[in-house]
């Protein structure tokens, strides 16, 4: 099956279970787990009830979408996403937020949570993704381009929508809540980075280290979809401190901020639908 017929295929499979229509679609990363509780849910659908859609296998993603509002804006909820690195293609990576955009969402609000490359964050700091590096994964582009989505040759100089931008630092200084600012890089993991990489990161620009994010971002301007994202510092990246980085200490990180981390996406959501 060729890839947009795969992708309306699950739309088709999506609808058959609900007709709700998003307004924001929302990513979750680690720390956000336990967001769907913050959800008026109207519909829940599992992954795998999905026909041919990809189910993550990370341990602590829940693999489902869920349907409802935060404070009456209608979102669809990513609870759980597919990475590069589970050995799916790109095409599937990029599939969820492809769906969303078709299930009618207008924007696309990224999270993740990352490692910090500046020597200037810290543990538990939250950082409004302004720009992406994404040359070390494949373009999620590549390949026939999908017409009914978009041009062949989309512009990027503004993926992360600088109203959209404005709206997240407006949420944050209203709720008291510190945010930097920086350029997020998508490796391909799932190894963390080696202390070499981490000084090339840095030195090519990245603030904060990452698996996800920027391919999602790409296929979502694509298709014309408005996109803004927060990452989580989870951690400071090899060689920049002496603790030996474990995926524990990313989940025990997220777990720490994320009453915060909800607070801060929730009140995002609502200045963001303002904009749409």
């Amino acid at each position: 099956m060729d890839i947009e017929k795969k992708l309306m295929s699950c739309l088709d499979c999506v609808r058959e279970k609900t007709n709700f229509k998003p307004l924001v679609g929302l990513i979750l990363g680690s720390g956000l787990g336990d967001y769907g509780r913050q959800i008026d849910a109207r519909a829940v659908i599992e992954y795998k009830d999905i026909e041919g859609f990809p189910v993550s296998t990370v341990l602590g993603h829940e693999g489902r979408f869920i349907f409802g509002y935060v404070e009456k804006v209608p979102v669809v909820v990513m609870q759980g996403r597919v990475h590069y690195y589970e050995g799916y293609p790109m095409s599937d990576v990029v599939l969820p937020a492809r769906l969303m955009g078709l299930m009618g969402a207008k924007a696309l609000f990224l999270t993740n949570a990352a490692g910090g490359a500046n020597f200037s964050f810290n543990s538990g700091d939250f950082m409004l993704i302004r720009d992406h590096i994404s040359s070390f994964v494949p373009s999620p582009l590549i390949g026939a381009n999908i017409e009914s989505l978009g041009t062949r040759f989309p512009d990027m100089s503004h993926i992360y929508d600088l109203e959209l931008c404005s709206a997240i630092r407006q949420a944050a200084a209203e709720n008291g809540i510190h945010i930097k600012e920086g350029t997020y890089l998508q490796l391909t993991g799932p190894q963390f980075e080696s202390p070499a990489e981490v000084r090339m990161c840095r030195a090519l620009g990245g603030d904060a280290l990452g698996m996800s994010t920027a391919v999602e971002a790409i296929a979502a301007r694509h298709m014309g979809m408005r996109v803004c994202g927060i990452s989580c510092i989870s951690n400071l990246a090899a060689g920049m401190s002496n603790q030996p980085l474990t995926h524990e200490e990313v989940q025990e990180t997220a777990n720490r901020v994320s009453k915060q981390f909800t607070e801060l996406v929730t009140k995002s959501i609502v200045k963001i639908s303002g904009l749409l």
